[in-house]
C-alpha cells in the first residue's frame, strides 16, 4: 500500500470537478465520526465547511489528506487564530478504521507539524473522542489535572496522542438532550425563572444580532476564550469586535446553519451572558456552542434562563429537532449542574491533547489509575 499525503484544495464552489478532493476529505472524516460514535452527527458536511476555509480573516485553515489510490483514507484539519501573540495551531485528524496501524496518521500529524513549524508555532491542540459505551474499558486510565473523569489508555485516539509526545490537558464532558416532547416544560420552566428574575433582561434573535448590542457582544465573545476552565491546555486569546460578529453569522449562514441566540443585558446596556444554539441544515440535532456569564454578572442565575429561553425559541423555530449537544470542560461544575438540572445525560468525553515544541515523549501530562 502506497499512501499520498497532499494538501486539500479549496474549491471555488461545490459539486464540480474541482471540489471532488474536498468532498472526499469530508466523506473519510464522517466516516471516522460515524466509527468513534456510531452515527454522523458530529461531521461537518462539505456546505458548513466551505465558508470556514474560504473566509481566513480571523483564523486560518489548512487541510492535507491521505490517498490509497483515488480514495480519502485520512485527513487532518489545521486552524490557528490570526491575532497578535497566538502561538497555537488546532488539529482535527483522523484516519479511517481499515488503514489505522499502518502508519498513515502519523504521517498526516508530520504534515501538520511541518505547517506550525512555518507558521512559528510552538503549540499544536487536537482533540481525541470517547464514547460513553467505551468509557469503562477495564485496563489503566488516564485522568486530567482538573475534574474527575478519566478515559481508557487504550482508547485508540489517547494511545496514538500518548505514542506521539502530546499530553493530556483537559477532559470535556459530552452532553445530549432529547428535547422531543419537551417544549411546554422548557417554556414553564422559562416563565417560573424570568417571574423572580433580576433586573437582567434577556434578548433573543436568529442569525442576526440587533445592531445595539454588536459591540458588547464582542467583548463577551473575546471572553469565550480566554474566562472558562482551560485545564492545562494553551488557548490563544481571540480578538473580537463587531465585524467580526457579522463575519461569524455569515459564515453560519453561508454553511446552511442556523443560529439562536439569547442574552442577557444590564440596565446599562451591557451583554453580560450569552449562549448559542447551532442548527446544521439536514439535521435533527442541535449544537449549544458558547454560553457565558461574564465574571462581573455572575451569581443572578443568568446561566439557566439564557439557556431556558434559547431552548424555548428552539421549540418554536425548529420544533422538529430531537437532540441537543454540548461539550463543557470536566470541571466546570457550575455549567455543568445546568446541564443536568435541564437533562443532559453523558454521552461520552473529550479529551483535548497538547504538544508542545521539544517537549518530548516521556510525559504524557495524566494522571493513571485502574
Amino acid at each position: 500500500m502506497t499512501i499520498e499525503i497532499r494538501p486539500v484544495p479549496v474549491p471555488e464552489r461545490l459539486g464540480v470537478p474541482e471540489a471532488v478532493e474536498f468532498e472526499a476529505a469530508a466523506e473519510a472524516v464522517a466516516i471516522v465520526e460515524e466509527s468513534v460514535w456510531g452515527h454522523r452527527k458530529f461531521a461537518w458536511d462539505t456546505y458548513e465547511l466551505l465558508p470556514r476555509y474560504r473566509d481566513e480573516t480571523y483564523h486560518g485553515m489548512r487541510a492535507f489528506a491521505a490517498w490509497d489510490g483515488d480514495r480519502c483514507v485520512g485527513r487532518v484539519e489545521c486552524e490557528w487564530e490570526r491575532s497578535d501573540g497566538a502561538e497555537t495551531v488546532d488539529l482535527v485528524l483522523g484516519v479511517i478504521p481499515e488503514h489505522r496501524r499502518a502508519g498513515v496518521g502519523t504521517a498526516l500529524l508530520d504534515a501538520a507539524l511541518d505547517l506550525a513549524a512555518g507558521l512559528g508555532r510552538p503549540t499544536l491542540t487536537a482533540m481525541s473522542d470517547v464514547p460513553a459505551s467505551a468509557l469503562d474499558a477495564p485496563g489503566e486510565r488516564l485522568e486530567a489535572r482538573d475534574g474527575s473523569g478519566s478515559i481508557p489508555a487504550s482508547d485508540p485516539g489517547a494511545a496514538f496522542a500518548v505514542h506521539h509526545g502530546f499530553r493530556l490537558a483537559q477532559l470535556e464532558r459530552v452532553s445530549g438532550l432529547t428535547v422531543t416532547g419537551r417544549a411546554d416544560a422548557f417554556a414553564e420552566a422559562s416563565v417560573e425563572h424570568e417571574a423572580r428574575a433580576s433586573a437582567y433582561r434577556l434578548v433573543s434573535w436568529v442569525d442576526r444580532a440587533p445592531d445595539e448590542l454588536l459591540d458588547e457582544l464582542a467583548v463577551a465573545h473575546a471572553a469565550m476564550s480566554t474566562d472558562p476552565p482551560a485545564g492545562t491546555a494553551t488557548f490563544d486569546e481571540e480578538i473580537w469586535d463587531a465585524a467580526r460578529v457579522r463575519a461569524t453569522e455569515d459564515e453560519a449562514l453561508d454553511g446552511r446553519r442556523t443560529t439562536l441566540v439569547t442574552a442577557a443585558v444590564s440596565t446599562d446596556g451591557r451583554v453580560a451572558g450569552y449562549t448559542e444554539l447551532s442548527l446544521p441544515a439536514e439535521s435533527a440535532s442541535a449544537f449549544q456552542w458558547d454560553t457565558i456569564v461574564l465574571k462581573e454578572h455572575r451569581g443572578h442565575r443568568l446561566g439557566m434562563r439564557v439557556k431556558l429561553a434559547n431552548l424555548v425559541l428552539l421549540g418554536r423555530v425548529a420544533p422538529d429537532r430531537t437532540d441537543v449537544y454540548t461539550w463543557n470542560a470536566d470541571e466546570n461544575e457550575h455549567m455543568l449542574a445546568i446541564n443536568v438540572a435541564l437533562g443532559f445525560t453523558v454521552r461520552g468525553l473529550s479529551a483535548l491533547w497538547q504538544l508542545d515544541a521539544g517537549a518530548g515523549t516521556a510525559d504524557s501530562g495524566a494522571t493513571t489509575g485502574s
